[in-house]
């Protein structure tokens, strides 16, 4: 498996898998992932025998992005690194993808946050991703209701 930096040749396959990952990430456009390649403090993607395999995008805290989730944490939290979205191809899943990006993401923020954050669905449930947020070293530290009350999230932290 190697991971590199997002290139503008990559961005249009990372749209493509977000998108085939909804409801699990929020739907985005071409110029929202423009946004993130220019302002995310971490935005990496996997292959895995060269083939594209997966991303994370890690935010810290102070940008101007009105997700409600980010906006919690900023407003709870000094120092942080905010996992926004991350997305594993189905032909990669189960081989490490996303435990790699998460741990790449904790090593760049060691030294500059002491806790790694993120949101889970609760309603609707995404109960395969809540399981590996808890056996990761997750915990729950509130609930929020979003859009408009249609969804529900677990806003979770991993000290580092």
């Amino acid at each position: 498996m190697r991971l590199s930096d997002i290139t503008s040749a990559d961005l249009e396959t990372v749209l493509a898998l977000n998108e085939a990952s909804v409801p699990h990430v929020n739907s985005i456009d071409l110029d929202q992932m423009r946004w993130f390649a220019s302002n995310a403090f971490y935005f990496r993607v996997a292959r895995v025998d060269e083939k594209f395999a997966g991303f994370l995008i890690g935010l810290g805290p102070g940008l101007d992005y009105g997700s409600e989730n980010y906006r919690w944490f900023c407003d709870h939290y000094g120092d942080f690194g905010y996992v926004d979205r991350v997305a594993v191809h189905k032909s990669a899943r189960r081989l490490g993808v996303a435990s790699r990006l998460y741990d790449d993401f904790a090593d760049k923020l060691r030294g500059d946050a002491d806790c790694m954050t993120c949101e889970v669905n609760i309603r609707p449930p995404n109960e395969s991703s809540m399981l590996y947020h808890q056996t990761h070293g997750f915990v729950q530290v509130a609930t929020q209701e979003t859009e408009g009350g249609t969804k529900k999230v677990a806003l979770l932290e991993k000290k580092l």
